[in-house]
């Protein structure tokens, strides 16, 4: 007989499995969890921005562009911290969601 605690219990595995899946691409991702075909587009678009940024700044380092390195800089780091308050926004919104009752 199925009871409420193996039905939880089995969520929660599922839950877990399905975080893990694309663990790498979390960090470029907007949404805490990767679960869509759409987020991953999402999230390898935003690594490809990071990446070009990244060479980038080593471009402009080597000419000795200083000042275009620190915008270069200023961007790659302002994107990363978007990401980072987009993900918490979702995650806080997700939280004040009523759960399921079963």
């Amino acid at each position: 007989m199925i009871t409420r605690s193996k039905l939880v219990e089995q969520l929660r595995d599922y839950q877990i499995r399905s975080q893990h899946k694309y663990s790498a691409l979390t960090i470029f991702s907007p949404k805490p969890h990767v679960n869509t075909r759409v987020d991953v587009a999402v999230a390898v678009i935003f690594a490809l921005s990071f990446c070009i940024l990244s060479v980038l700044a080593c471009i402009t380092l080597y000419f000795r562009r200083f000042w275009i390195f620190l915008v270069v800089v200023c961007l790659s780091i302002s994107l990363f911290i978007r990401l980072k308050v987009s993900r918490q926004a979702l995650a806080r919104k997700r939280e004040r969601r009523l759960p399921l009752s079963i």
